[in-house]
């Protein structure tokens, strides 16, 4: 039978949704965990196809949950306000100055056009932090151990303790997609704030939620054996053949923690995790819910 372009067109399209429908009907009603952070943030074209993707997912029943950073927008707001940033071993240095301004972009600005993003495309969302009176973070203060093994402050810098399940599964139950900022308060009662790892921070939303899925969106397309040459990327990696890489040292970088995060995760239960690019149009559905995949993801070892 010929056909015209325009139906070849359609046709692909059809294919392509009867190649997504194994996945949706395995995905269904549970949960994925999302991070966003990078400078994909700041990248408005690739925001909006996260957004969309994030959008179909809720729509096909499927329960996405967003937590997010903003290192490079707390950065600007410092310089704008002239303080000067001051790291410790790698990690932001927190005075109250500086918390005031990740309170306002984390805790504020950020989960705002997140949520306004959202609705564009015809979805709902709440963002669960401090400032919008639904917190569902809590944290203790976190140090490092300089050459000596001393402890170092590092000011108003929390790791996370505790979080309110029960607040966001509220949430997607009533088709509502969370946006959770890497912001916490002192689990001791009060409304100290704390400033805490972003990655870190959606691993432990993602283990204590008991989630199918945790996708790092950066703007790195995955786990690369060259950390220069996009062709590296590893499509699929066990929990064993991870260890393996970074016992190999094949794994450098910010990309290390990031996987250590990833294996303590899986430990805990969540069934895979994905490692994408979020500058490519539609990675999260390109990702999840077609037989190649576009990033890597890191499972657990055969049984």
């Amino acid at each position: 039978m010929l056909v015209d372009e325009n139906t070849c067109e359609a046709v692909k399209k059809a294919s392509a949704l009867i190649e997504a429908m194994k996945w949706i009907r395995e995905l269904r009603g549970k949960i994925t965990v999302v991070k966003l952070g990078g400078s994909v943030m700041e990248d408005e074209e690739a925001m909006g196809h996260i957004f969309a993707d994030l959008v179909f997912m809720e729509t096909v029943g499927i329960k996405p949950v967003v937590v997010h950073g903003g290192g490079a927008e707390i950065s600007q707001a410092m310089t704008e306000a002239a303080i000067a940033p001051k790291f410790v071993q790698g990690r932001r240095y927190t005075d109250d100055a500086t918390l005031a301004i990740v309170r306002d972009v984390l805790g504020k600005r950020i989960p705002q056009r997140l949520v306004e993003r959202v609705v564009f495309f015809g979805g709902n969302a709440k963002a669960l932090a401090a400032p919008f009176g639904t917190n569902v973070l809590y944290g203790q203060k976190a140090t490092v151990k300089d050459e000596c093994g001393a402890e170092v402050d590092l000011g108003w810098v929390g790791q996370v303790t505790r979080v309110d399940v029960d607040a966001i599964r509220a949430c997607v139950n009533d088709g509502v997609i969370p946006i959770i900022p890497s912001y916490t308060i002192l689990d001791d009662g009060s409304d100290q704030g704390l400033n805490v790892n972003a990655d870190v921070a959606a691993t432990e939303v993602a283990k204590e939620l008991g989630a199918n899925k945790l996708v790092f969106i950066s703007e790195v397309n995955g786990v690369r054996t060259d950390p220069n040459d996009p062709k590296s990327m590893i499509g699929s990696l066990t929990v064993d053949q991870a260890h393996e890489l970074l016992a190999s040292g094949a794994i450098v970088g910010g990309m290390i923690p990031k996987i250590q995060s990833c294996l303590k995760t899986l430990e805990r239960g969540v069934e895979k995790i994905h490692i994408i690019n979020g500058r490519l149009p539609h990675a999260i559905l390109l990702e999840i819910f077609t037989s190649q995949g576009v990033g890597t993801e890191i499972v657990q070892n055969p049984k």
